[in-house]
């Protein structure tokens, strides 16, 4: 029985020890609570001076778990988004670099995402609902405005064939078409550099092709169309008193037009080579059209309405595709009343928006309301837009 007795004996006292121990720290805690900041830390620079090893690894082990709260694994989803649209595309892609935890969760962020492109200008779809997609987008339009910051964004190689000024450019699916004052025009494998045709032409001031045919505007001031396999003229357009600076052409509507030096543009039949409609009201050489379908409604035209667009150096104007010889412009466009910003023949139209560029930087336009959407600001000689993704 003496066993026993003793093993009582020794778990009463060593019970009694920690009753003792619990109230002296709760005499110590109170204590400690009643001083002030200064001295709650000269408290603690005092222990942790009289503290072993094994005390202040104790202490180290504790300190990193309570100063280093995993905040996105500890906070609801929802709670986690709402901070993360604080933090600036650039501490959102350090914070990526943490741990695979973090990057999965600041990479479902979508409006995180979508935010960051719409801050650098680009057309945001809102019903695409896929955080990855505009994190990609995000990270390829930064790469690529670094690119033309140090100039690495684009690789240069020579096409050499013509024997001239090579003036008119028509770029589509990998070919590059080419015009030049050697009476000539050439189609470029542009991966490889390789002439797929070279036929004999007129002068070349615009060049527009597909897999049959080219057509050609010139500075003789006549228009042609001209058969890719052979080389042959299929059709001539004469009627300009001006060079033809622009070509456009719709198989489906058998119609061509063409924008000249003589302040008019005109509307042609594409297969018979006759001139279906004049028209005027430019005040400069027409540097540019473009004809396209419509996509929006509006007052003036509906979804699936073709629309030709002309330009000069101060105006867009926007026409009807109609064989109405009184064809009246719908619409006309321009930057500057007092005509001191200057256009540059580089206008797109994709039936929802148009962007022409300036001497200034881009600026676009909503079709259905012409309403103008951006412009550059003082200064800018670039901006994103959506037709930059397309």
């Amino acid at each position: 029985m003496q066993p026993a007795s003793t093993g009582n004996g020794k778990r009463s006292h060593d019970l009694m020890e920690r009753k003792r121990f619990e109230a002296w720290l709760q005499s110590v805690s109170t204590s400690f609570l009643t001083l002030t900041e200064p001295q709650k830390n000269e408290t603690l620079d005092h222990l942790i001076s009289l503290s072993g090893a094994v005390q202040l690894r104790h202490l180290s082990n504790n300190l990193e778990t309570l100063l280093k709260r995993d905040f996105l694994r500890l906070l609801p989803l929802e709670l986690t988004f709402y901070l993360l649209r604080w933090l600036d595309p650039k501490t959102l892609l350090t914070c990526c670099l943490v741990c695979k935890r973090w990057n999965k969760v600041i990479g479902a962020c979508t409006e995180v995402w979508q935010g960051a492109c719409k801050a650098l200008g680009w057309q945001v779809d809102d019903s695409l609902q896929d955080a990855m997609h505009w994190k990609k987008v995000y990270m390829k339009a930064k790469l690529r405005m670094r690119q033309l910051e140090e100039r690495e964004a684009f690789e240069t190689s020579s096409l050499i064939g013509h024997s001239a000024r090579v003036y008119a450019l028509y770029y589509k699916d990998g070919l590059l078409c080419t015009g030049s004052d050697d009476l000539s025009a050439k189609l470029w494998d542009v991966c490889t550099g390789q002439c797929i045709y070279g036929i004999q032409t007129h002068t070349c001031a615009a060049v527009k092709f597909d897999e049959q045919k080219l057509v050609t505007g010139s500075f003789d001031n006549t228009i042609a169309c001209w058969e890719w396999s052979t080389g042959a003229k299929i059709q001539q357009f004469r009627g300009h008193t001006g060079a033809v600076f622009s070509v456009d052409y719709n198989d489906e509507l058998d119609t061509l037009v063409s924008g000249s030096a003589d302040f008019t543009v005109k509307v042609w039949s594409l297969s018979a080579g006759a001139c279906l409609n004049t028209l005027t009201g430019h005040t400069e050489w027409v540097t540019k059209v473009v004809l396209q379908k419509s996509e929006v409604e509006s007052v003036m035209h509906s979804p699936g309405d073709y629309i030709l667009l002309s330009a000069d150096k101060y105006e867009i104007k926007i026409w009807p595709i109609g064989r109405e010889v009184n064809c009246k412009c719908l619409k006309t466009l321009s930057v500057s009343e007092d005509r001191s910003v200057c256009l540059q023949p580089r206008l797109q139209f994709d039936g929802r928006y148009i962007v022409c560029s300036s001497d200034l930087g881009l600026y676009q336009w909503d079709f259905a309301s012409y309403d103008i959407l951006s412009k550059p600001a003082q200064g800018t000689l670039l901006t994103w837009s959506h037709i930059a993704e397309r």
